[in-house]
C-alpha cells in the first residue's frame, strides 16, 4: 500500500498541501478529485518522489520512502503518468516502447503493448510526437502494461481527448486493475472516475475535505463547492 501520512508539501516558501492523509490500497483505484489549483499535481508528485514532503511521510508497505528518488520508486513498482502524455516525441514509437521495457527485453515489451493498444503496431515507425493526442496518450499508458507496476499515478490521462479516446482509456485502466495494478487517478471526467473507483478523496485547498467511497457521494452539493466539475461528463 501506498499512503501519505500528514503530509505537508510545497515550492519555495508556498505550502501547497496541508496534514495531507491518502491511501491507495493494493489492488484498489483510488480517485484524488478537486477543483483546479487544489493541489492534486502537487499531491502526486509527492506520491512519485518528484518532491519531498516538508513534514509527514511517504510510505509504501509501511516503510518511509519520503526522501527516496522517482527512479527509485519505479524500481520498487510505482509508475507516474504525468499530465502532458511524458513520451519521448522525436523518438519513434517502437524506440519508445524499447526504453519503457525492463531489463531489455524489447520483444516482450513490444508484444504486450500491442496486444493493449492494437493502434500503436500500426504506428511502430512513425515518430511519437507526430501521432494524434489520443495515440501518444495511449504510448504513455503502454508503460503501465509493458512494466507491469504495482501502483499507477495517473494526472488527467483522458484531458484533451475525444470521448471515443476516452472511452479506450477507461477500458484499459478496467483491464489494469483486473491485472492486480492499483491506481491513484486524478481525472476531470468526475462521473467516469466515479463510476471505476473503490475510494474517493476531495482535495480542497490543499486539504482532505472527504475521504470515503463512491456511493456515499449522493449529494451533489459537494461536488459544486469542492470540486466545480461538470457531472454531465
Amino acid at each position: 500500500m501506498l499512503a501519505l501520512e500528514a503530509v505537508y508539501a510545497g515550492y519555495g516558501g508556498s505550502t501547497v498541501l496541508r496534514g495531507v492523509d491518502l491511501a491507495v490500497p493494493d489492488g484498489s483505484l483510488v480517485a484524488l478529485l478537486g477543483a483546479n489549483g487544489a493541489g492534486k499535481t502537487t499531491l502526486l508528485r509527492v506520491a512519485a518522489g518528484a518532491l519531498h514532503p516538508t513534514s509527514g511521510r511517504l510510505t509504501l508497505d509501511g516503510e518511509d520512502v519520503s526522501r527516496l528518488a522517482p527512479n527509485a520508486l519505479v524500481s520498487r513498482g510505482v509508475c507516474p503518468i504525468p499530465e502532458g502524455r511524458g513520451i519521448f516525441p522525436n523518438l519513434t514509437v517502437r524506440e519508445n516502447l524499447s526504453l519503457q521495457a525492463l531489463d531489455g527485453n524489447d520483444k516482450q515489451a513490444l508484444e504486450r503493448a500491442v496486444s493493449a493498444f492494437p493502434r500503436l503496431g500500426e504506428r511502430l515507425s512513425q515518430m511519437a510526437g507526430t501521432m494524434s493526442g489520443g495515440e501518444q496518450q495511449m504510448l504513455a499508458l503502454a508503460r503501465t502494461y509493458v512494466q507491469s507496476p504495482r501502483i499507477v499515478l495517473l494526472d488527467e490521462v483522458s484531458m484533451g481527448l475525444a470521448p471515443k479516446v476516452v472511452d479506450e482509456i477507461f477500458e484499459f485502466l478496467d483491464l489494469l486493475r483486473r491485472q492486480g495494478a492499483a491506481m491513484l487517478l486524478v481525472e476531470q471526467y468526475v462521473t467516469r472516475a466515479l463510476e471505476v473507483a473503490d475510494f474517493v478523496y476531495l482535495l480542497n485547498r490543499g486539504e482532505i475535505a472527504f475521504a470515503g467511497e463512491p456511493s456515499e457521494l449522493k449529494d451533489t452539493d459537494v461536488f459544486s463547492q469542492y470540486v466545480g466539475a461538470d457531472l454531465g461528463h
